[in-house]
Order: structure tokens, then sequence, then C-alpha cells
């Protein structure tokens, strides 16, 4: 039987210093949500770099599936026994260069998620994804989306349609994009039934000041738990598969694709 699921959001204020200087961070801060009995940790959008494209050219801004620089964080997930879900540049076997999400699992497996609505001059740097890919965890899917794609019905009406519990989001929203931030989150878990969760970078980025507001909302659209400012914070909710069976799930969000209605940007 499915039950509750603990998870943290980590809305996180990259550091200078590189990936190095980032994953020692991320392992600090994963070792916190463990101490509140976190089974998923989702990062932010790019968290192991922060949101600097101008630094892209730069070949040690980008990570492999095999990099070395990884196994810090490959090491932590197996002792504490957590799946952490992190941001980076990523290019795959073939040099196809990605905006990612990185699913680190305790058994040393890898799943990739890239960005599938790239916006501005991240398609100078970046392929898009294709489609969204669902973690499964104790019982639980989890969908993996960055960013933009939150801001599209269709994405997270497919992930539903395809069983996912939760929509996962890393993202930058900036200082001014509050309300944009409420409506998308709020919107993609009322549409389909799901709870969804928002990992927001924190502080000032290459974009402009962070507008916070990382949290958790419920399958009914409603606020669970939201961060209080907008730097570094680990925030822990616990999820009751009982709150979804409380719901139809997914006909909001097939009747908007047959509509083609789409969420403002």
């Amino acid at each position: 039987m499915i039950t509750a699921l603990t998870l943290s959001a980590i809305q996180y204020t990259a550091l200078d210093g590189g990936i190095p200087a980032n994953v020692a961070e991320h392992i600090r801060l994963i070792e916190d949500a463990d101490d509140h009995g976190a089974r998923l940790v989702v990062f932010p959008e790019l968290s192991l770099t922060g949101y600097d494209l101008a630094g892209l050219p730069d070949p040690e801004r980008w990570v492999t599936a095999a990099d070395p620089r990884l196994d810090g964080l490959r090491e932590i997930c197996r002792r504490t026994g957590i799946t952490a879900v992190v941001g980076a540049p990523f290019r795959e076997a073939d040099g196809t260069p990605r905006l990612a999400s990185l699913a680190l699992h305790p058994h040393g497996g890898l799943d990739t998620g890239f960005k599938v609505w790239l916006h501005g001059p991240e398609q100078q740097f970046f392929l898009a994804g294709g489609h969204t890919v669902i973690l499964d965890l104790d019982g639980w899917k989890i969908a993996l989306a960055i960013c933009l794609d939150a801001a599209h019905p269709v994405p997270a009406g497919e992930a539903a349609d395809a069983g996912a519990d939760i929509y996962a989001v890393s993202a930058l929203y900036t200082a001014g994009e509050d309300h944009r931030l409420a409506l998308h989150l709020g919107a993609r878990a009322m549409d389909n039934r799901m709870f969804s969760v928002l990992a927001n970078l924190g502080g000032s980025t290459g974009s402009g000041p962070s507008a916070g507001g990382s949290g958790f909302w419920g399958p009914g659209g409603l606020l669970i738990r939201q961060a209080a400012g907008t730097g570094t914070e680990v925030l822990t909710a616990i999820l009751h598969h009982g709150d979804l069976d409380r719901h139809v799930r997914g006909r909001p969000a097939r009747e908007l694709r047959a509509r083609g209605a789409s969420c403002p940007e």
C-alpha cells in the first residue's frame, strides 16, 4: 500500500568556485534533508553552476554521466538512501548539450531529464529535450520539469496521464515573478490533481535577484508550504497519497489539451 513520501525542496543560492564548491554544499544540504527524513531531495535549475550562461563556453562548467566530480553526490545518496535531483549543464555521450535535471539514486543509477521549453540565450547553448522523465520512488511517480516547462499545461498533463503523482519543478523565477510562479505551480497541481513542488534558485543570479517562493502545492492547487525568503533554505513536507485518492485524476488536463489551451508565460 502506498502511503506517505517525505521530500525536501532546496531553495539554493549557487556558490562561486564552480562545480566542486557547489557539490560540497549540495552534500551538506542533503545531509540536512536526511535529518528531516527526506527520501527525495530536489534542487533548482542549474544548481551546480548557478544561472550564469556567460560562463558556458568554459568546458569545466559542463558535466557528464560519469563525471568524477559527482562522486561525492553519489556517495551521500548511497549512504542516506536519498534520491537527489540536481541541475547542471549536461553533455550526453554523443556530446549533445542539454539543460538537465540529474536524478542520482542510492543504488548508483542516474536518470536525466532535459528542459523542453528553452528560451532566450539558452537556445544558443542547449538543445531541447522531447519528453518528461518520471521517477519511481516508494510507489510514487515523480515527473521532473525545468522552469518554463511548468508554464505549459501539456507536458504536465501528459505526465499525469502516465501516472505521475508529483510534478517536481527545478527553476529560476526572478524578483517580480511571484504571481507567475504561484500561477504555474498551482495550476499544474489543480489541472492534473497531483502535487507540485518547486525548488527555485535563490540569491542573486545572472538573470537578476531570485523571487524565492520554493514550496509545495496540493492536488487542489492550494499552497501547502513556501519559503519565507530568497536565500538558501531546506523545505521539507510529508505528502500523503490519500490526498490524491480524494481527487478525480487527470480529467481537467485532458480537457485543456483538447481545447489547445495554454497558461500565460
